[in-house]
């Protein structure tokens, strides 16, 4: 449980997902995206301790909703979706894992938003790798691909000029040595 002390929390996977299907409804595509991105988490969760498989599969479910019309503020979506679950109580770690997912912070400073990411402290851990990993393994319409499949779909996606492809330089090393990470953390590698 993220929350512990033995209750049932009121912040774990059924209340992500319900809220992240609630949020996206309008954004079908981005909703396909994180249902994906949560089951690959799932697929994922033995490379994390036992205690932290249910935050990896409720941040992966959470992880895009600051791209839900209700969310956008700063129009940087993990920092967007990290402020919306912290004003409504979520877990810190959880608001951090969101904000701080898939190398955010290299494309923070391009956008100009690096001083509102630093609110939330980047976790450097196999469940911050693993949520990394399964982003990167879940194309925009929610099916499974490559990680060399979907860094190229994102970059035909946003372009040439776009904050992601300005930073992929020194992004996408960070992804790949985060999928090695958890793949080498998987039972049986």
């Amino acid at each position: 449980m993220i929350g512990g002390h033995g209750t049932a929390d009121p912040f774990g996977v059924a209340h992500a997902r319900a809220l992240t299907e609630e949020l996206l409804a309008g954004l079908p595509d981005r909703a396909r995206h994180c249902a994906g991105v949560a089951a690959r988490a799932a697929e994922l969760a033995p490379a994390v301790p036992r205690r932290d498989r249910e935050l990896l599969i409720a941040a992966a479910w959470l992880h895009d909703i600051g791209y839900a019309e209700a969310v956008v503020d700063t129009g940087f979506h993990p920092l967007d979706g990290a402020r919306y679950l912290r004003r409504h109580g979520w877990p810190p770690r959880l608001c951090a894992l969101v904000a701080n997912h898939s190398g955010a912070r290299l494309v923070a400073r391009v956008v100009g938003v690096a001083d509102g990411l630093a609110e939330f402290p980047q976790e450097v851990s196999p469940v911050a790798d693993a949520l990394t990993y399964a982003d990167q393994t879940v194309d925009s319409r929610g099916r499974r691909v490559a990680i060399g499949q979907r860094l190229a779909d994102m970059l035909r996606r946003h372009g040439p000029d776009s904050p992601n492809a300005r930073v992929h330089d020194r992004r996408e090393p960070l992804l790949l040595a985060a999928a090695d990470r958890v793949e080498r953390l998987l039972p049986g590698a």
